[in-house]
């Protein structure tokens, strides 16, 4: 199974971005999404942005998981 998060884009070299979400951050190849910016999310799979979000939906995806996170008990 795979989770998708959403990234957002902090900066952009050639055709990698440096993204960021929750405190992790990471380099990512930008080869398969168009005109991607500085500040636009993405979902990355395999070190790859695979698409592109508006804001809303980051933050109604976020929020989402944020909700499913809180809900899970922690272990003892």
């Amino acid at each position: 199974m795979c989770l998708a998060i959403p990234l957002q884009v902090l900066s952009i070299d050639g055709d990698r971005a440096h993204v960021a979400s929750g405190g992790m951050e990471l380099e990512v190849g930008l080869e398969l999404v168009d005109e991607v910016s500085v500040g636009d999310y993405v979902i990355v799979h395999a070190g790859y942005a695979i698409q592109q979000l508006t804001a809303a939906e980051a933050e109604e995806t976020l929020t989402i998981l944020q909700r499913w996170a809180d809900s899970v008990p922690e272990e003892p």
